[in-house]
This record gives C-alpha cells, structure tokens and sequence, in this order.
C-alpha cells in the first residue's frame, strides 16, 4: 500500500511514541507506564557482592537490597522486579536513558550525582561508614600504628577520599587506590599494604568467606572532595547515606519510593532487615541532619 509523505509522517512520528515505551515520563508521571508494564526494572552493579545482593543457582535473589526492593515494590503497587546488571559506570546513564526505572545498587546520595549526574534520590534507607581493616595476625592494634604506613582503597570511590583524607592529616602513608573492591584486601594479603579502607558492608563480605581480617579504631565517616564540599554542608542528608535513584523528571515515582522509604522505617523493618546482615549499628540510627 502506497503511504503519501505526510500519512508516513504521521507513522514514524506514532511510531516513535509507541517505541518510547509505557515508560516514559510526561509530566512528572512515571507510575502509569511501570503499573501498566507491572515490572520494576532496576539497575544494579553489584551484582554478586554480599551482603546487598546475589543470586543463588536457583535463579533466586538473597540480600540486603533485594529484601529492601520487595518490601518497597510491594509498597508502591508493582507485583514484579527485573534486575538488570550492569557495569557500575553505566549505571546513571542508563537510568537517565530509560533503561531501568531505579537505580537500586548500594548507591551514595551525593551532590555531585545529582549535580552533574542529572539524577535525584530517594530519602536513604543505609549509612556506610569506613573502617580501617588489617590482617587478623598483624601487629597494629590502633590507628596511630599506621602512620607512615602504606593503605589500600578504591580509585573513585568515597572510601578513597576517606583514605586520602587521613593520608593528607598524616595519619597513614601512601595511600594506593585499586580499580574493584577485591583488589585492595589482596594487597593486603601480599603485604604490599598493610591496611585497607573500605566501608563496613564491603568488609562483612570479605569477612564471610575469610576469617584473617579484624578492623581496628572507631568508624570513619566520608568526607566531600573539596570541590562539593560546601554543597554537602548544605544538604540535608549525612553524607555517606544510600538513596535509590530515579530520573528528576518521575516526580511521582519518586514520591512513591519516598512514601515506602519512609514506611520501611516507621515499621522497624529497615532495621530488622540490618540487623539481619548484621549492619546495624548506632550510624544507622540517624540519616539525615
């Protein structure tokens, strides 16, 4: 059948509506095309990394964050979730580019994701801290021991500008940023340092399959880079809070999230689920400012 120029027009242009998907925003509405695909896609790139979320060979998700997504999925109305796994630095553009509807991965609510990542975030439901982790055998046994003394991060994250915070003080020597969280625990073992920062959760994973490690000193919360420093005095969460996040323009999935966020905690089932990983502790208790 011939189609005149301006009937193909109108196609095309139906066309690109239609591959658009039930996902897309208009307006600020989200909700509508997620009830009506009834699936929440979420992006995740910790895939595998206990205790936030793994998969057994059955097929079925265990953890920390799968436990948080079901209750906040059944709170918002959406009878299913699709995890899709992805490489961590893909993970803001691919939800700005409509791939997932959250990001739901153990992600930092920062100004600079928000900033510059064009991204917003739910209010946080997870405070990470950073500990200073040695050999179990090692001969340091406080934080002072460490001075001059080479430690071990990872390169972008914030546990690297905890590590660079206590380099710049003095406390500890050289500070070598590796490019995976398992890298750093390795060099410990090798003895190319003799400390490792890395927060709390990422220690409890290590510590599930390993038992030479111990932490030494109080628990180190993350510093801003200089750069947003001011930014994060002004916020209203504590840094190192963890949010889910959703595109600026699904103010009404938002809205939902914010409601389950919050019920997740007046209930007690935010702490239930902590302490069922055992990452309860007083930073938990306090969120936000």
């Amino acid at each position: 059948m011939k189609i005149s120029k301006l009937a193909g027009i109108g196609l095309t242009a139906l066309l690109m509506t239609v591959s658009m998907g039930a996902r897309a925003a208009d307006g600020g509405a989200c909700m509508p095309g997620i009830q009506s695909a009834g699936e929440l896609k979420v992006g995740v790139g910790i895939m595998g990394l206990k205790p936030w979320v793994w998969q057994e060979q059955d097929g079925s998700y265990h953890g920390l964050e799968k436990d948080i997504l079901d209750f906040v999925a059944q709170d918002i109305g959406i009878p299913k979730t699709q995890y899709v796994v992805t490489e961590w630095s893909t993970l803001i553009p691919g939800l700005k580019a409509g791939r997932w509807d959250i990001v739901l991965s153990a992600m930092t609510k920062t100004q600079q994701r928000m900033q510059d990542g064009g991204v917003v975030f739910s209010d946080p439901y997870f405070m990470y801290n950073d500990r200073l982790i040695v050999l179990k055998d090692s001969k340091y046994q406080q934080p002072a021991d460490l001075k001059g003394k080479p430690v071990a991060s990872v390169m972008g994250s914030m546990d690297s500008l905890v590590a660079h915070d206590l380099e710049e003080k003095g406390e500890v020597g050289q500070v070598l940023d590796f490019n995976n969280f398992g890298e750093p625990f390795q060099a410990l073992r090798n003895g190319q340092v003799q400390a490792v920062v890395l927060d709390q959760a990422t220690l409890l994973g290590q510590m599930s399959g390993n038992t030479d490690l111990r932490v030494i000193g109080d628990p180190l919360y993350y510093v801003p880079g200089e750069e947003w420093r001011a930014a994060e005095d002004k916020a209203d969460y504590r840094l190192g809070a963890v949010g889910i996040a959703v595109r600026p323009e699904c103010t009404d999935l938002l809205a939902a999230l914010n409601k389950a966020v919050a019920k997740l905690e007046s209930t007690g089932k935010r702490k239930e689920i902590l302490e069922r990983y055992g990452l309860w502790d007083e930073s938990q208790v306090k969120l936000m400012k």
